[in-house]
């Protein structure tokens, strides 16, 4: 009798132990403005939050797999190998605005983003969606369009959203201090506050 509980019980261990041994993994999918462009190495939004955690959250991992210049074609087609490698609890999207740079239809913007929240989801991540909005120059209407685009693709799949990922630094009237001489990415000075947009939105789908 011992010995036949001491097996039913190995057995419920071995069976919870993937549970205990899988910490959090959070995968960033990016563009430039996650991959530090322009920027001293440690001192974007992504490495700050990584320190973060670390002071709070220190059994959670992040792996930034943001590449500068991407698009969300090339996020798509990336994002399967990379949820098979690191297999991610959490996936975050920060992409849509070279797509918007490159004329590239919506449609197009907005397929792509849910098929990598779909394929995020499928393999047992929860998303959040960083949202972007365009400059007043490329019209009222292409500029709304392109804003909603996140709001329904987070709404589909259950994601996580970020209204706008430059609040505060975008959209304020001293922008330009936040910016790096090009005047299209933010400076060392700007990564706080985008980690501030970031870490409400992703503190709701982190374990407690």
């Amino acid at each position: 009798m011992r010995r036949r509980q001491f097996l039913v019980g190995a057995c419920t261990v071995a069976a919870a132990w993937p549970a205990f041994a899988a910490a959090p993994v959070i995968l960033v999918v990016g563009d430039s403005l996650s991959a530090e462009y322009g920027l001293k190495r440690g001192t974007g939004w992504v490495s700050l939050l990584q320190q973060r955690l670390a002071d709070e959250k220190p059994q959670v991992r992040v792996v930034n797999a943001s590449i500068s210049g991407d698009t969300t074609s090339g996020g798509r087609s990336r994002i399967g190998a990379l949820l098979a490698q690191h297999r991610p609890t959490h996936v975050i999207i920060e992409l849509g605005a070279n797509d918007a740079l490159r004329g590239l239809p919506l449609t197009m913007t907005e397929t792509n983003l849910s098929a990598m929240a779909q394929a995020a989801r499928d393999a047992g991540a929860r998303v959040l969606l960083a949202g972007m909005r365009l400059p007043p120059n490329y019209g009222r209407d292409y500029g709304e369009r392109f804003m909603e685009l996140y709001q329904r693709v987070a709404a589909r799949h259950d994601a996580g959203l970020v209204p706008f990922f430059l609040a505060g630094v975008a959209d304020v009237a001293e922008a330009p201090r936040y910016f790096q001489a090009d005047r299209i990415h933010p400076n060392e000075q700007a990564q706080p506050r985008l980690l501030a947009n970031v870490w409400p939105e992703l503190n709701k789908l982190l374990p407690k």
